[in-house]
């Protein structure tokens, strides 16, 4: 809007237009009401752009990353579109996320809180960290040490490969070993639940925690592609998310 009133504005009395609609204001308020409408659609129902402001996803997402998210991959649900301007029960053309999806969901003990992890249990799953290396079912996923992590907040930080059952392979930092996270209960996800994950796993308040399992109707959308990074960090190596299947 303000892109289309710095060039209309100055403009507009060079013109002597004869139809009411070409005038300078009444030009004005037809892009409002045309844009406007189309952008919140768009945001509501198709993609949504989010920013990361902290470093539980590390190294995948990083503190000023920003990204699309898609609303339409897993259907629509109460939390899908602001202002609850879709009251619905449960989900509307609903899809089934997978293993391995990067996901924003609805906090579930503040639904006004949006988080983005991992999907790594899925409902029906046995979940458990031993040692810092991620069971599902009793079986020890992949997990390869592949050098360290450095940046502003971490100074080598061991960085580690883990691959998941289906083949998607994605990176994960590990602070420091036998951290309160490295070893849990087994996690028996419910049925219409999920079990999420942070990459930075010393660091990463998950489904290990405060966000318990998450009910399927408090996805908002699946994250598929960074665009921007507000600090300056590099992102052209993490653009495209939800990790590496293996062939």
């Amino acid at each position: 809007m303000a892109l289309w009133a710095a060039i209309v504005v100055p403009f507009a009395h060079r013109f002597k237009p004869d139809r009411w609609y070409a005038r300078g204001l009444s030009v004005l308020v037809l892009v409002f009401l045309t844009s406007y409408p189309a952008a919140f659609a768009i945001r509501a129902f198709l993609l949504q752009p989010f920013s990361i402001p902290s470093s539980s996803m590390v190294p995948t997402l990083q503190e000023g990353d920003y990204l699309f998210v898609s609303k339409m991959a897993y259907g629509y649900s109460r939390y899908s579109v602001p202002f609850n301007l879709l009251p619905v029960d449960g989900r509307i053309f609903g899809a089934e996320p997978k293993r391995g999806d990067v996901v924003v969901f609805k906090f579930p003990p503040d639904p006004s809180v949006d988080y983005i992890q991992w999907i790594v249990g899925l409902p029906g799953e046995k979940i458990q960290i031993i040692d810092g290396v991620l069971h599902i079912n009793d079986v020890a996923v992949g997990l390869d040490d592949i050098g360290t992590f450095s940046s502003d907040e971490f100074s080598r930080a061991k960085l580690q490969s883990e691959t998941l059952p289906g083949g998607v392979t994605h990176s994960v930092l590990n602070l420091a070993d036998n951290s309160i996270g490295d070893n849990t209960r087994v996690f028996e996800v419910p049925a219409g639940h999920y079990f999420v994950l942070g990459d930075n796993r010393d660091n990463a308040s998950d489904s290990r925690f405060s966000v318990a399992f998450v009910p399927y109707e408090n996805l908002v959308g699946k994250a598929l592609r960074l665009f921007w990074n507000s600090k300056g960090t590099d992102y052209s190596s993490r653009q495209t998310l939800n990790g590496q299947a293996s062939k």
